[in-house]
């Protein structure tokens, strides 16, 4: 593997750790950005890479993206990410998951793992047998909070959206708004379904094109081919698959006057903030209006860890604070002239000390 530190993505990461164990084939990445506010949270993904030098630059950004994530919601934790690095055949196996639990637990707390894509529930569970550093898990009693923190994301966005629509549109209705989603998974599955029982009109993509159409049918939408979605004259164009989808290229393509979805690390690079906001398009960061998730496996971990409960109305109070983040977000951008991605960034490193 490349040296890491020479990496353009590299941000004084505070730990960037290769995890090979032979006897299962487990070869993972596990990256913390900043523990200044609290472990290092963040997901584990599992995927495959043509080049191992792409596991490791998503490490790095992901685990950024998580400091940044994590300071904006409020929560009393660092900046994590974990990269499986899948075989082509994308063969998962329990001695794989055993392993990376015990190079989870080998860190003593510095980073707490959960689902991420291609991680499902099962195994967070499987990872758990090993080491206490985890969250995502099933939910334990009736309101209590845990599982799944895709439709916690999923909320999120949904309210973020609107706020957005509000902002830039001056709606207070969804009625009639036309969203493009890009990817129509756990979580863009969901931000569809909120927003069709609110009477937006949907146009759904997904590299699984018959997903797509299936909801699409399903919530009176349309549904497109995955490489033209983001040439929809929509009103709101919501990328909710994987990250760097606007560079260059995908800016100039886009149709719409508000960019507002789930997908990580969504701006191929710094600059394309300013071209977006160039352009006259809102923007709303990634990293403030996705939080629902991690704002539901962190109080799950930390309520957890004190042996104190954690309800479902407690998660959801605090990802009803997403719209108010993003309005500070715009309004500095509006009164400031500065892209509202770099407003976000400034906010986020004061909170973590850099």
């Amino acid at each position: 593997m490349t040296a890491f530190w020479t990496e353009p993505d590299f941000d004084d990461h505070e730990l960037v750790q290769l995890v090979r164990d032979r006897k299962s084939g487990l070869t993972a990445i596990i990256a913390l950005h900043s523990t200044h506010l609290g472990p290092g949270a963040g997901g584990t993904r599992f995927w495959h890479y043509a080049d191992p030098k792409d596991g490791l630059r998503d490490a790095l950004r992901l685990s950024r993206g998580m400091s940044y994530k994590n300071a904006m919601a409020g929560l009393p934790m660092g900046g994590g990410k974990a990269v499986i690095l899948a075989g082509l055949d994308k063969v998962k196996t329990p001695e794989m998951l055993a392993a990376f639990g015990d190079a989870v637990g080998a860190l003593g707390g510095r980073y707490v793992t959960a689902e991420d894509v291609g991680i499902s529930e099962a195994d967070m569970v499987a990872v758990s047998q090993r080491t206490p550093y985890v969250s995502g898990l099933p939910v334990e009693g009736q309101g209590a909070a845990g599982g799944d923190p895709g439709p916690f994301t999923a909320m999120g966005i949904y309210l973020g959206i609107k706020a957005a629509v509000k902002h830039k549109l001056g709606k207070d209705s969804m009625a009639g708004v036309h969203v493009a989603i890009q990817g129509t998974g756990s979580v863009g599955g969901g931000v569809a379904r909120l927003l069709a029982a609110d009477g937006a009109k949907l146009t759904l993509a997904d590299i699984d094109a018959d997903r797509a159409a299936k909801l699409a049918a399903e919530l009176g939408g349309a549904s497109a081919a995955a490489d033209a979605i983001m040439d929809a004259a929509c009103d709101v164009f919501s990328p909710n698959a994987l990250g760097a989808v606007l560079d260059d290229a995908g800016i100039a393509r886009l149709d719409c006057p508000i960019v507002a979805g789930g997908a990580n690390n969504q701006l191929a690079r710094a600059h394309h903030g300013d071209q977006l906001a160039a352009r006259g398009i809102l923007y709303a960061p990634d990293y403030v209006i996705n939080a629902g998730g991690i704002i539901s496996v962190a109080l799950e971990y930390l309520c957890r860890r004190d042996g104190e409960a954690c309800s479902v109305d407690t998660v959801n109070q605090r990802i009803a604070q997403i719209p108010e983040r993003l309005e500070q977000i715009w309004a500095e951008s509006d009164a400031s002239g500065i892209s509202a991605d770099k407003v976000a960034d400034s906010m986020a490193q004061k909170l973590i000390g850099r």
